[in-house]
């Protein structure tokens, strides 16, 4: 028997807004399928509209198959044979359990950055701070995020710790800190937090306000789930 066709919803798929031409098309097409999933416009329970996507992407569905394996793997999809993928319904604890996760990385590359840094580490993530604190910009804000973190991974000096990350993959599509609402003043607090403890010589709080911070964006993630209608009901 034929497999089933592809559901006429949704009519017309969204052009892609946010894919850097340097990742492959198998993760252009994670990304977008993640992006349709997070604004709704594929729901609970659908079935993934490949040939659209691939049209949408003007790429082979190879490349599409190779994302959807991609978002089984981090549970946005189960794939059934001779039917198609199917989009799962999140759970929160999940959501809660990878930032939780995330946390524990950051502290843990924290307490290594301490141990094998050059002098100036401190005064490197304090600058970045500060510029934090002086910008509204949910663009600038994403780049010195992601400055700050970096600094702290590359000053911990261990593979193992990029490779853990690279194998995580942020849950939110898009610049998240214009997604989620008030994670920019999260992240604030979290790395002013985090200086002050290193400032003052206690990597281990620092450690641990990396991961306080890191839980809170994750409760955050949740709400904007919650309200976005991703997970199953209880």
């Amino acid at each position: 028997m034929a497999p089933p066709t592809e559901p006429d919803r949704p009519a017309a798929l969204p052009a892609p807004t946010d894919l850097p031409d340097r990742r492959s098309s198998g993760s252009q097409a994670s990304q977008y399928i993640r992006r349709l999933i997070f604004d709704g416009v594929l729901r609970p329970g659908e079935r993934v509209p490949q040939d659209r996507i691939a049209e949408v992407l003007s790429i082979s569905r190879i490349p599409v198959r190779e994302g959807l394996i991609a978002l089984e793997r981090e549970g946005w999809v189960t794939i059934e044979l001779n039917r198609g993928a199917f989009v799962n319904a999140l759970d929160a604890d999940a959501v809660r359990d990878s930032y939780e996760l995330l946390g524990l990385v950051y502290g843990f590359a924290t307490r290594r950055a301490v141990a094998r840094a050059q002098h100036g580490l401190v005064d490197e993530l304090a600058a970045i701070e500060r510029k934090m604190q002086g910008t509204t910009d949910p663009g600038d804000f994403r780049d010195l995020a992601i400055s700050f973190h970096t600094t702290v991974v590359e000053a911990s000096r261990s593979p193992r710790i990029k490779v853990m990350l690279r194998a995580t993959t942020g849950l939110v599509s898009g610049n998240f800190f214009e997604q989620i609402t008030g994670s920019i003043d999260v992240e604030r607090r979290g790395t002013t937090a985090i200086v002050q403890a290193l400032r003052a010589g206690d990597v281990d709080q620092a450690a641990a306000r990396y991961q306080s911070m890191l839980a809170r964006q994750g409760d955050l993630v949740v709400q904007a789930f919650e309200a976005r209608g991703l997970f199953s009901a209880p």
